[in-house]
């Protein structure tokens, strides 16, 4: 029998020694199974995608109804009517005047339509100087070389380099590590908040198009934002003429317990990029959700914007789409998230007692627990300690004892969890179990 080694190119996958890496067959509720018939918890719903858990009938139904009917057409200068009748679906959900609905075939290539958006629109109105972007530190934003340039990793891109040129970045928010106003989240914010004013002012208002925000950052390990940090982001912007882009392929369609994070946080974005739960992984699919006042220049004689993708908006993927947002509703998806929460919180934070604990920080069902070496000075581990705990136990530790979910460096290290929304009490305390077990084990081992 073939290994996955001998012809796959796994993602993000270290090659050498790719042949033993598990095969998963099946799915059920918050289960997968691998080809030998063990059982494992999904903790991270797949890739923070499956937000209606592994093995619905009804959404495979979806989609192989479609397929028989219209299994592909394009939407360059034609239609089909599962991704009308989406586009109309998320624009009713979208906050404030975000009407525009542009379907790609994942979340990088809806962070790439929306700075091609951005640079398009300034164009259009006469500014054609504005195209300059802001993300923040140890943010990720895709993997195409525009998505890739506003990432904030440099150890993803260096191998890629010379990449889109005028892209720059601010501080996040982790207040765990806060270089200032650690012991006040609403000061914090604020200064972080207005790190992205420098930021514009450095380079000229006259030339940044657009900032890059996650509601909460993932890569560094669940980064919430604190106190008044996004309503200050959007006076900055409103100040400068600069567009609020928030990055949400993560953060939409329940994972916070919201239909979309900005609710969460209250504030007015300008664009929303979104993929990944918008079809709980049943089917590809992405969007950029963009406001009336940045679409009306392309609605003029003669305009058009002179982007998009194959499979954007196909029409199995739309179909699938549409379904999962029903199911939402009858399956009071998101009241379930929001009425379990502070469970799943509370949980979490029992692991707080391990010394390797130093933090435990998120919102909804995202949450990054950080590994330290001293909870006291809040020392982390150095590069050849973080591969040792990381890649040389924790990984394999955690899925042996029956947990998938992520053991991450790309900033301090951490393990996030990102589970299916419909996980429950009996979840989290097997998800609780299984870490205190391995966190123990780990630090034993340093």
């Amino acid at each position: 029998m073939s290994t996955p080694a001998d012809h796959l190119w796994m993602h993000f996958t270290r090659m050498a020694g790719a042949d033993a890496a598990p095969v998963i067959v099946r799915g059920e509720g918050a289960y997968i199974w691998d080809d030998r018939g063990k059982r494992y918890l999904d903790g991270l719903a797949g890739l923070f995608v499956n937000q209606l858990g592994h093995g619905r009938a009804d959404l495979a139904a979806v989609a192989a109804d479609q397929a028989s009917t219209l299994a592909y057409f394009p939407l360059w200068s034609y239609a089909h009517p599962t991704a009308v009748e989406l586009a109309d679906r998320i624009a009713a959900l979208a906050p404030g005047d975000l009407d525009r609905v542009l379907f790609t075939s994942g979340g990088g290539e809806a962070v790439e339509s929306a700075w091609k958006l951005a640079k398009n629109y300034y164009r259009l109105t006469g500014r054609p100087q504005k195209h300059k972007v802001i993300s923040r530190a140890i943010a990720y934003h895709g993997t195409t070389h525009g998505a890739l340039s506003i990432t904030g990793l440099p150890s993803l891109k260096q191998m890629f380099e010379p990449l889109v040129p005028s892209t720059f970045r601010v501080p996040n928010t982790n207040l765990y590590r806060a270089p200032i106003h650690g012991d006040d989240p609403e000061a914090f914010g604020r200064w972080a908040a207005d790190q992205i004013a420098v930021a514009i002012e450095q380079e000229g208002p006259e030339t940044v198009a657009a900032v890059f925000l996650e509601p909460v950052q993932n890569a560094g390990g669940c980064f919430p934002p604190p106190p008044g940090y996004f309503e200050r982001v959007r006076e900055i912007c409103d100040e400068h003429d600069v567009l609020l882009v928030s990055d949400e392929v993560i953060c939409a369609f329940g994972r916070l317990g919201t239909m979309f994070g900005a609710e969460r946080y209250g504030y007015q974005p300008d664009i929303i990029t979104c993929a990944k739960g918008l079809t709980s992984g049943y089917a590809p699919l992405g969007a950029m959700i963009a406001s009336a006042r940045l679409f009306e220049p392309f609605a003029q004689p003669g305009a058009m914007f002179a982007h998009g993708y194959t499979f954007g908006g196909h029409p199995v993927a739309t179909a699938v789409g549409l379904r999962n947002l029903q199911i939402f509703e009858e399956e009071g998806v998101l009241e379930h998230v929001r009425a379990n929460e502070g469970a799943f919180r509370a949980t979490l934070e029992r692991l707080t007692d391990l010394p390797i604990v130093g933090d435990v920080r998120g919102d909804g069902y995202f949450y990054g627990i950080e590994m330290v070496k001293d909870k006291a000075t809040r020392e982390t581990f150095d590069e050849a300690e973080s591969e040792r705990l990381l890649r040389g136990f924790l990984s394999t530790a955690l899925f042996d004892a029956g947990l998938y979910c992520r053991a991450d460096d790309r900033g301090d290290p951490v393990i996030q969890l990102s589970p299916p929304l419909i996980c429950d009490q009996s979840h989290f305390d097997e998800i609780e179990q299984i870490l205190r077990g391995v966190l123990t084990e780990a630090w034993a081992r340093l």
